[in-house]
């Protein structure tokens, strides 16, 4: 465990107050300058509504992450990584702000997001090997920095391709990282800890804004940036040195919205459709559309993250075959979730996943 007193913890969550308030006044500020999402057939709002409120959740991550590193003890890590991801972030942050305003075209985002997960693998935060129930660790070896590049590409990505209702990205996210602080103070993972606090203050400043009524919507500002230090303190939890599968701790916290992800992406090649064009077929979305309330389906998602990260703790101690147990507890649980949306679906005579036609919505 980290070498952190009950005095300096309350500290810690002092600070944090204070940055979930700096989130919440740049939120405000945003919502001001009226940068507006107008809705279409794919949309799930029905009124011109400010996006962009992720800049706060961006401001106060970073304002956190500078602070400590330049003041803080605990932020004299010898891994030059640090610097890097607060740059990375940063670069994600500025060009979604960007796009959100002038909607660039994906090839350009997704090169944005290459460099930016390629900042602190050049400066040494790559996933260099695996722990596996009965197997033990297993080097990548040359997989290392493509396996590494993929995964923070892709949670980049995910948590962006979730954020279709008011609350969900943001509170999930808020969830997760609060959880994954708690794990890393008690691993030792000082950076992890921190960084984990920080985004978690963000996001629950943004997220009065937005649930369950949206003032303002999070926008790929607040999404990727969210998606892209999850992804990061994923790899830098995998140094824990005193866990085994550490790394699969941010998988099992954010299971769900990467379940969707992954299962809508197969869906949609098995169908034949073009994989980068928006639509409206994630589970999440069907589940919306099949009449279902909209505040439920965020408090799903909060609901399971928080029973992951419940698990996570168990986790850490579990032997190799209570560890396959929770693997296989975990995709149970998620394929019955997948089967009850379809039948939600089938009721509600949603034939064509990915379509939907215009419909007036709350």
């Amino acid at each position: 465990m980290l070498p952190v007193t009950w005095q300096a913890f309350a500290g810690h969550l002092a600070f944090c107050a204070v940055l979930a308030v700096l989130s919440a006044i740049v939120v405000r500020l945003v919502i001001a300058a009226r940068l507006m999402d107008v809705p279409n057939s794919r949309s799930a709002h029905e009124r011109p509504t400010p996006k962009g409120g992720g800049l706060g959740v961006v401001v106060a991550t970073l304002a956190g992450l500078i602070v400590l590193y330049a003041r803080a003890e605990t932020a004299r890590i010898a891994d030059p990584y640090f610097i890097a991801v607060i740059g990375g972030g940063a670069a994600i942050a500025a060009v979604s702000l960007a796009d959100d305003a002038f909607d660039f075209p994906f090839f350009w985002k997704l090169a944005v997001q290459v460099v930016a997960a390629a900042l602190p693998i050049g400066f040494g935060l790559v996933l260099d090997r695996l722990s596996l129930p009965f197997v033990g660790e297993v080097p990548l070896g040359p997989f290392a920095i493509p396996v590494t590049l993929f995964w923070i590409v892709f949670v980049t990505n995910a948590m962006n391709f979730v954020d279709g209702l008011n609350g969900l990205c943001a509170g999930t996210a808020a969830v997760a990282s609060g959880f994954l602080a708690v794990i890393a103070l008690s691993e030792g993972g000082s950076f992890v800890y921190a960084a984990g606090l920080f985004l978690c203050a963000g996001s629950l400043g943004f997220l009065p804004f937005n649930f369950p009524a949206a003032r303002i919507f999070l926008g790929d500002v607040g999404s990727q940036f969210i998606g892209y230090m999850l992804a990061t303190l994923a790899v830098a939890a995998a140094r824990f040195e005193a866990t085994a599968v550490s790394f699969f701790i941010v998988p099992l916290l954010l299971a769900m919205p990467l379940f969707d992800v992954a299962f809508t992406l197969i869906r949609r090649a098995i169908a034949g459709e073009g994989l980068i064009h928006a639509h409206r077929g994630h589970l999440y979305q069907v589940l919306d559309r099949s009449g279902f309330p909209r505040v439920g389906v965020a408090l799903i998602h909060w609901g399971f993250t928080a029973t992951m990260g419940i698990a996570a703790f168990r986790f850490l101690a579990l032997t190799p075959p209570g560890k396959l147990v929770l693997y296989l507890a975990v995709a149970g649980a998620l394929g019955c979730y997948a089967l009850w949306v379809a039948q939600r679906a089938r009721r509600a005579g949603i034939v064509h996943w990915s379509r939907t036609p215009p419909r007036a919505l709350h």
